[in-house]
């Protein structure tokens, strides 16, 4: 790699022995993936924030890093923690776990990053403009930013991601260049969605078949933007898809409409969307409904409150959203009307990566395949995919 004179410089510590730590860091992968330079990053997203996923080893690396004084020199936000940090013990989340998720969140906040909590940056406060490069390590915001807005961020982990915020640099290949981001096949839908789930589904389907590759997926109309992170979602879910392409919606797809002759064309059938939902449901009544996953956005929640109006949740009813999301929601009375109803309004924390198996469910009622592929593992919990209305329609039943 080419490096500048105070690249080396900070590669040789004479700016601390954090900045010299991630700097190896930021070489090494750029070394490996024959990166030509480092180019400036304009915001990071950190993904390795619930102390469920990192445990006690990681809690040690944060606080190595803590007495290093690292701090980030971007814009910086954070992935969801593994409780929320308001409300853990009212929810009923157990003390040493708090504990422990808490000072976790001391370290970033001492690191001067943005305590977002959520999976939804670009909802949050950190959306990137288009051709911005970025240094996002979550894989459902990854999506989203290099497919929807037009930024450029690779599928950076959790330790990358925060030595590009501590450098404020990322190396140049894979997504931040032009050749890492062509179109590998041609995803064309023959039918038309009617429902949101769909799109769940469509993105779980399209991850399998494309693993690490980028589909131009051609539909006949075109998504909402809560669609469009739904897609987002279950893509990154079933495959390590980067990106995708849609005409109208990918800033950069009319830029390569003359190079999709030469991919291979995939066709998808409504029977692919219902194999994929009857992959990942257990068509069984479970007394727990979670929505959220990724958080929701200001319109999901408005949708859930008129959905449920007066109306009483006879079964748990959380809905997952980001602190931001959620204050906006409090003014215009969206969490009122869903608490008053007996549901929960949960933020800084999302259903896959919080510990719902330490509560006693057995299962959980979602609209999202996202949730659906990760919660058996993670919280040892089946699922049933439904339509939003249907979820809803299940909590008050």
């Amino acid at each position: 790699m080419l490096l500048t004179k105070e690249e080396e410089a900070t590669l040789d510590g004479e700016y601390g022995l954090a900045k010299a730590t991630a700097m190896k860091l930021l070489v090494t992968i750029g070394e490996v993936f024959e990166a030509r330079r480092l180019v400036k990053v304009k915001s990071a997203q950190i993904s390795g924030i619930s102390y469920k996923n990192i445990g006690d080893p990681g809690l040690r690396f944060l606080q190595r890093l803590r007495d290093l004084e690292s701090k980030v020199t971007v814009p910086t936000t954070l992935n969801p923690a593994g409780m929320d940090l308001l409300r853990w013990r009212e929810i009923g989340f157990e003390e040493e776990f708090a504990e422990k998720q808490l000072r976790v969140a001391d370290i970033f906040k001492s690191m001067g990053i943005a305590p977002s909590y959520t999976c939804t940056p670009y909802l949050a406060g950190n959306c990137p403009a288009k051709g911005e490069h970025i240094a996002w390590a979550e894989s459902s915001a990854i999506v989203y930013a290099n497919s929807v807005i037009g930024a450029q961020t690779n599928r950076e982990g959790g330790p990358t991601s925060l030595a590009c915020a501590i450098i404020g640099k990322t190396p140049l290949f894979g997504l931040h260049t032009r050749n890492g981001r062509r179109p590998s096949h041609v995803i064309r839908l023959k039918f038309r969605i009617n429902k949101a789930v769909d799109y769940s589904a469509l993105g779980y389907t399209i991850g399998k078949i494309s693993g690490c590759k980028i589909p131009f997926i051609e539909a006949s109309l075109i998504p909402s933007a809560d669609e469009l992170k739904t897609l987002s979602a279950s893509l990154a879910a079933s495959g390590e898809i980067p990106m995708f392409y849609i005409r109208g919606v990918t800033p950069e797809s009319t830029e390569v409409i003359k190079e999709l002759d030469e991919c291979e064309h995939i066709e998808i059938e409504r029977w692919n969307l219902r194999e994929t939902l009857d992959e990942l449901s257990t068509k069984e009544e479970f007394d727990f409904v979670c929505i959220g996953c990724p958080h929701c956005s200001l319109s999901e929640l408005e949708k859930i409150a008129k959905m449920l109006g007066k109306k009483e949740a006879k079964r748990k009813l959380w809905v997952f959203t980001s602190r931001y999301i959620r204050e906006i929601a409090e003014q215009k009375g969206y969490v009122k009307r869903i608490e008053s109803s007996g549901g929960r309004v949960i933020s800084d924390t999302c259903m896959v990566v919080s510990p719902l198996e330490k509560f006693g469910f057995s299962g959980a009622i979602t609209n999202s395949c996202k949730a659906a592929h990760y919660l058996p593992s993670t919280c040892k919990l089946k699922t049933d995919i439904r339509e939003l209305k249907e979820c809803i329609r299940a909590a008050i039943s």
